[in-house]
């Protein structure tokens, strides 16, 4: 593929491509790519994945296509250089660290810019969709179908936007608001992240017995704070892990899921009085799905150096270069959303970024779609579900109520069935659907 498709005959970047062949020839109609996320999430695997949950009627009429994006994986893969603590994104405003955070924001991005040099400004996400366009052509289909999931429901829709004559039938899981993809989509986590985790204090206060937190959710709320305030003074080791109270704020995304939070609370609060040993394992700790390199080693920093790339090279103008307003805006939203606000608000290396080749993309068309869209989503909020779908005015949006975590996929029957229809038969719901998570 070209760096450049304004200089197509200029430098060229390897595209990693895998595909899954449909399992009935007869019934074919095409090839369906995926892409897990990120940005910077590789997918080369997704097609063999048993993660990504598909009916045996999609995989019939469908050609399964993972890649990796640009500068991701085995794509060319982009690398700054970046330590692992300079990988680490989490931030907690404290005014006697702010003069380091910023220099960690301007170190990530001159680290970048000295090792992808003009590469980086390359890697963007209208480039992303123009590379599923040429994989399109290579692969002799006048139309693609697509499942993409959170980040990559935004390059579905660039997608949409750039080629709507070129697009089947796109399903786009846990949606995030066009609009503000960018530092908004920081923000719009912390203004979910309270509303989740009120509704977890009430759940776990009705459930005292079991995790003996408070039976009020006032009392809940205490003895959590209380924890938090006990760790910032003496770190708590869990599973190998030192928590301070910044970073038991930063499992914020845990709280949409009510019983998953409480079981921890509750065991990181015995591990702190010394009643109970630390259990194995680290909350959000998982195996990562990409198998070992083949060919070429991705360096260590890829996810993080083509994440920031391409969110920032996106959306470079949607992040303020004085550092004193990010410092306005951490001490602002801490006060209104507690949880989360400061590491929502926080400075990041887009401050200091070079822009994109090209503007961000303006997401409005008629393209049908179908988007699919968890209630309590603490990284993709149903907001930002709801703007996807004004923004694809031919879509059709289908909420779990009730539904916990992020991504729908393979978690909710009713939905998984409307994304099945669609896929197989073209027949989006007459209406939005609401499906409904089971009773727990």
């Amino acid at each position: 593929m070209p760096l450049d498709y304004g200089d197509p005959g200029g430098k060229k970047i390897d595209i990693a491509v895998s595909r899954l062949k449909a399992s009935s020839a007869a019934e074919r109609r095409g090839v369906l790519l995926l892409n897990p996320g990120g940005p910077g999430g590789p997918g080369l695997n997704l097609p063999v994945d048993p993660v990504v949950s598909l009916s045996g009627k999609v995989r019939r009429q469908y050609d399964l296509i993972g890649f990796d994006p640009r500068g991701v994986g085995r794509s060319s893969p982009v690398s700054c250089g970046l330590t692992e603590g300079e990988q680490d994104l989490e931030r907690p405003y404290k005014a006697e660290t702010f003069a380091k955070d910023v220099e960690w924001a301007r170190t990530v991005a001159d680290k970048c810019r000295t090792e992808a040099g003009d590469t980086l400004r390359h890697l963007t996400t209208r480039n992303t969709a123009r590379d599923m366009d040429v994989i399109r052509a290579v692969l002799g289909e006048k139309k693609i179908s697509y499942l993409g999931f959170s980040y990559g429901t935004y390059l579905g829709a660039v997608y949409t936007q750039m080629f709507p004559r070129r697009t089947d039938r796109f399903v786009l899981d846990s949606a995030t608001d066009p609009a503000r993809y960018g530092r908004g989509m920081f923000q719009a986590m912390a203004e979910r992240a309270d509303p989740a985790f009120t509704r977890w204090t009430e759940w776990t206060a009705r459930r005292h017995t079991t995790y003996e937190l408070g039976t009020t959710p006032a009392e809940v709320r205490k003895a959590f704070w209380d924890l938090v305030a006990q760790a910032d003074r003496t770190p708590i080791a869990q599973g190998g892990t030192l928590f301070t109270g910044d970073a038991i704020r930063a499992q914020r995304a845990m709280f949409s899921r009510v019983e998953k939070a409480a079981t921890w609370v509750a065991e990181l609060k015995k591990t702190a009085e010394g009643s109970k040993p630390a259990p194995s394992g680290t909350p959000g700790q998982a195996p990562s799905s990409l198998p070992p390199a083949s060919g070429r080693d991705v360096p260590p920093d890829n996810e993080a150096a083509s994440a920031w790339a391409v969110l920032c090279a996106d959306t470079r103008t949607s992040w303020p270069s004085d550092p004193e307003q990010y410092r306005r805006d951490a001490i602002r939203d801490k006060a209104r959303y507690p949880l989360s606000g400061d590491l929502d608000s926080s400075i990041k290396p887009c401050a200091f970024w070079k822009p994109g080749s090209e503007p961000r993309t303006t997401v409005n068309n008629q393209v049908p779609a179908l988007i699919l869209q968890n209630e309590w989503d603490p990284a993709t909020p149903p907001a930002g579900g709801q703007a996807m779908h004004r923004a694809l005015r031919g879509s059709r949006m289908v909420t779990v109520a009730g539904g916990e975590g992020h991504i729908v996929n393979g978690t909710n029957s009713c939905a998984d069935k409307s994304a099945t229809v669609y896929l197989t038969t073209g027949r989006l719901p007459a209406q939005d659907l609401t499906c409904h998570a089971p009773a727990g």
